[in-house]
């Protein structure tokens, strides 16, 4: 499927401003792409289906969750993260995604987790500073763009769960062992 017909086709699946944040996202993807060397093509498409789900019955993602039997954890945090996965799950079923790290990167773009891939981070981190977001301190978040994909990797993951502690809301464990792994690893990129 082209990017045009992937298009048309999450377009119908999704509120007008989520469809404009999916476009900023893959714009902004494609961009990092570009800087990090990491294929353009598969950051378009992870980008384009990061948010498929978002707007999915929420019945439905959770039997989707039981039935495919994934991390069970899930089911215990905010419903807000079960797109992820689930979109990663109708990435592959229904628009016959097969690359792993294109379905990581959908999987894992709210919660981060130990040894992400470039592309994964990119995508994580392009849902958070693509141009249409405003949230206080998105503008110092886009400026670590230009200091190095880790760097910005680790400012986002910090972010989010610095605002998941001021809304007293319990950190999904992928989230604390993404920000372990980061603080930890020599610079890399």
């Amino acid at each position: 499927m082209n990017k045009d017909d992937l298009l048309n086709a999450i377009r119908t699946r999704m509120p007008e401003k989520r469809f404009v944040h999916t476009i900023g996202v893959m714009e902004t993807a494609i961009q990092l792409a570009k800087v990090y060397e990491v294929d353009e093509k598969e950051a378009e498409l992870a980008a384009i289906l990061h948010d498929v789900v978002k707007f999915a019955d929420r019945d439905w993602m959770k039997q989707t969750i039981i039935e495919q039997q994934m991390e069970p954890t899930l089911l215990t945090f905010h419903h807000e993260l079960w797109h992820a996965p689930v979109g990663a799950f109708v990435a592959q079923q229904e628009f016959g995604v097969t690359n792993q790290d294109v379905l990581n990167a959908i999987c894992y773009h709210t919660t981060g987790r130990k040894f992400m891939s470039k592309l994964e981070k990119i995508i994580y981190c392009a849902d958070m500073i693509e141009p249409n977001r405003k949230f206080s301190g998105v503008d110092e978040l886009r400026q670590q763009a230009e200091q190095g994909l880790e760097l910005l990797m680790k400012a986002c993951v910090k972010h989010s769960i610095q605002f998941l502690i001021k809304k007293n809301q319990p950190v999904y464990p992928d989230s604390i062992h993404c920000y372990n792994d980061l603080v930890t690893r020599k610079e890399n990129d």
